[in-house]
């Protein structure tokens, strides 16, 4: 009889150590669930299809798949050589135009001027010696000596130098005034819109090389040199490294335990033993579920709602599609920040 209460004490001793370890266990899983939120989902970004904004053929393309660029880096251009001639033939026109600008604004030359007076002058020697012979023939025809027709030609020539005269006087008139301002107007307009047309020119110059518009990665190299390019055809897709964030659902009845700017753990399996942080930026308005007619308490329960919980990672080390882990961190209280990309205070990168 002892001897088997000796064999069946400490197997009685080992169970109830173990209940007792599984219920230490069981209260330590406890605690943590009601501060802590395991969600599975993957990482994922935008991604941006770059393409010109002019039609012409590719010259050159600068960067590989998977390189990785820097925003305003040049990506790939354009032919330049039709556009080029127009740039010149417009900045040709601009030049022209300025002149004339110019001319009209400094008014009429001294010279021309003095040409002026000095044709008037001229003008009334012509009318005082027309009015002279005609006055002379006038006393003459009255005695016979002088014709009819003589004296008519005599007059006429006389009419004709004072209208002379009139003009020669209108046109002095003319050039001490100087150019009328509507004419200076009109220049200027004409300068205006060509100096307009030329500003497009130059900003269709810049469009023959494409740039990226911020950091990222080359997803896709989709032209090649010699191909036409143009505003439906894409030259790239640029995978978006910032901001970078993971998709995962949470259940309906979790929905009430997270707020936006909850911190969170990211944990990958890529990355064993290291923790990106992160924080909730999103958390969608919208349920998703199925079946999709909600009837009964039950199905109610698995409404699920999307999350993104935004991460930094300024080493680039998550990428598209990736599995992790998120631990939101529901003891802590939520931090407000700017925006759904901007990164709650304080929140460290990556822990080793």
């Amino acid at each position: 009889m002892k001897r088997k209460l000796r064999i069946i004490l400490p197997i009685l001793v080992l169970i109830a150590g173990g209940a007792l370890l599984y219920r230490y266990i069981l209260n330590v899983e406890e605690k943590e669930a009601q501060t802590h939120l395991n969600l599975y989902g993957n990482v994922d970004l935008r991604t941006a299809q770059l393409a010109f904004i002019e039609q012409e053929r590719i010259t050159e393309v600068l960067v590989e798949e998977g390189q990785t660029i820097t925003a305003g880096q040049t990506l790939a251009t354009l032919q330049t050589q039709r556009l080029q001639a127009q740039l010149d033939q417009a900045r040709a026109q601009t030049n022209a135009l300025q002149e004339v600008v110019n001319r009209l604004e400094a008014g009429t030359r001294v010279q021309q001027i003095d040409q002026a007076r000095a044709e008037v002058e001229a003008a009334k020697t012509r009318v005082a010696f027309a009015e002279q012979t005609y006055r002379r023939l006038q006393k003459t025809s009255d005695g016979g000596v002088t014709s009819e027709q003589d004296l008519d030609n005599a007059r006429t020539q006389f009419d004709v130098a004072k209208a002379q005269l009139e003009v020669r006087k209108k046109d002095l008139n003319l050039a001490l005034e100087g150019p009328r301002k509507e004419d200076i107007a009109e220049a200027r307009n004409q300068l205006q819109a060509a100096n307009a047309g030329l500003d497009l020119l130059k900003i269709r110059m810049n469009d023959m090389v494409l740039k990226a518009p911020a950091n990222g990665v080359i997803q896709n190299r989709i032209l090649e040199p010699g191909e036409m390019a143009g505003p439906t055809r894409p030259v790239f897709t640029l995978a978006l490294t910032d901001p970078k964030w993971v998709r995962a659902y949470v259940p309906e009845p979790d929905l009430g335990r997270i707020a936006l700017g909850m911190k969170a753990e990211i944990h990958s399996d890529s990355f064993p033993g290291q923790t990106f942080a992160g924080w909730i930026g999103f958390i969608s308005p919208v349920a998703e579920f199925t079946p999709k007619s909600v009837e009964t308490t039950d199905l109610r329960t698995k409404l699920v709602y999307e999350v993104r919980v935004f991460a930094r990672d300024p080493q680039d080390r998550l990428r598209l599609g990736m599995p992790v882990t998120v631990i939101v961190d529901l003891a802590a209280a939520p931090v407000a920040v700017d925006g759904a990309t901007t990164a709650p205070k304080g929140a460290a990168s990556v822990k080793e």
